[in-house]
């Protein structure tokens, strides 16, 4: 009986979190400029279940798009005074600082031509791709991001459904130099299971660098909070390959 007690005390302690990882580097947690969360409430009880989870930094990358989220960083940098005002007055001990999610598209040279992109700890900037096709320019962005000394980080390379059928488009951008960051959420089943194949398989592969969360709402959250289940996850956490820690 004792053994069992003891047992049972023993797995409760071992409840999977994200202590190890520190710091989450993709969501969507300043209120009311993109898809992500839509009142400071809403942010806040998102930052205060990441925390719980073992987050002690979070670093929120809004969309900036050309056609549907025109984020500039003065309106991004403007919403992370928000938060961070709001979080101190809920006494929520987070670090959070803000960046971008860039998609590249037709007016994305105009705004790296300007010199006025959003990256974060030691030029670090994270991109995505359409989920229809990637841009006829992806390459020579890539290389002129690398040139001016960025760090590019692809964001879910496992939801580009395009090249599932040639994984040497995946192999090529890592050659370049491209870091991979997984959604921890496609794990869990959020996205079709093509999703969560290839998620895996980029495990597998040793190709991920990075994950996030990508949290938006709480329908992210539920899904996080079950990729702590999975074991590919708890692999990959415990392979010290992920560079969360770094940033």
């Amino acid at each position: 009986m004792l053994k069992r007690l003891f047992s049972i005390s023993a797995s409760r302690k071992k409840t999977p979190d994200f202590t190890a990882i520190k710091t989450d580097m993709h969501s969507h947690l300043i209120p009311g400029i993109d898809d992500g969360a839509r009142t400071m409430e809403d942010s806040l009880n998102l930052v205060r279940k990441m925390h719980a989870l073992g987050f002690t930094k979070l670093i929120t990358t809004p969309h900036i798009q050309s056609e549907f989220f025109k984020n500039t960083p003065e309106i991004i940098l403007s919403g992370l005074e928000n938060l961070r005002e709001a979080l101190a007055a809920e006494n929520i001990p987070v670090q959070m600082e803000a960046a971008a999610e860039y998609l590249l598209d037709d007016g994305f040279e105009e705004k790296m031509n300007a010199g006025n992109l959003l990256s974060f700890s030691d030029k670090h900037i994270l991109i995505e791709l359409s989920y229809y096709n990637p841009h006829p320019n992806l390459k020579s962005f890539i290389f002129n991001l690398q040139c001016e000394g960025y760090k590019v980080i692809l964001a879910h390379p496992e939801r580009y459904t395009y090249w599932f059928k040639d994984f040497s488009k995946f192999e090529d951008l890592k050659e370049r130099g491209v870091f991979f960051q997984l959604n921890t959420v496609s794990l869990a089943g959020f996205y079709p299971d093509t999703v969560k194949k290839f998620a895996e398989k980029f495990i597998e592969k040793g190709m991920i660098d990075f994950i996030g969360s990508d949290m938006h709402n709480t329908n992210y959250m539920a899904a996080l909070e079950r990729s702590l289940k999975e074991k590919p996850l708890a692999r990959l956490i415990a392979s010290g390959k992920l560079r969360n820690g770094e940033l």
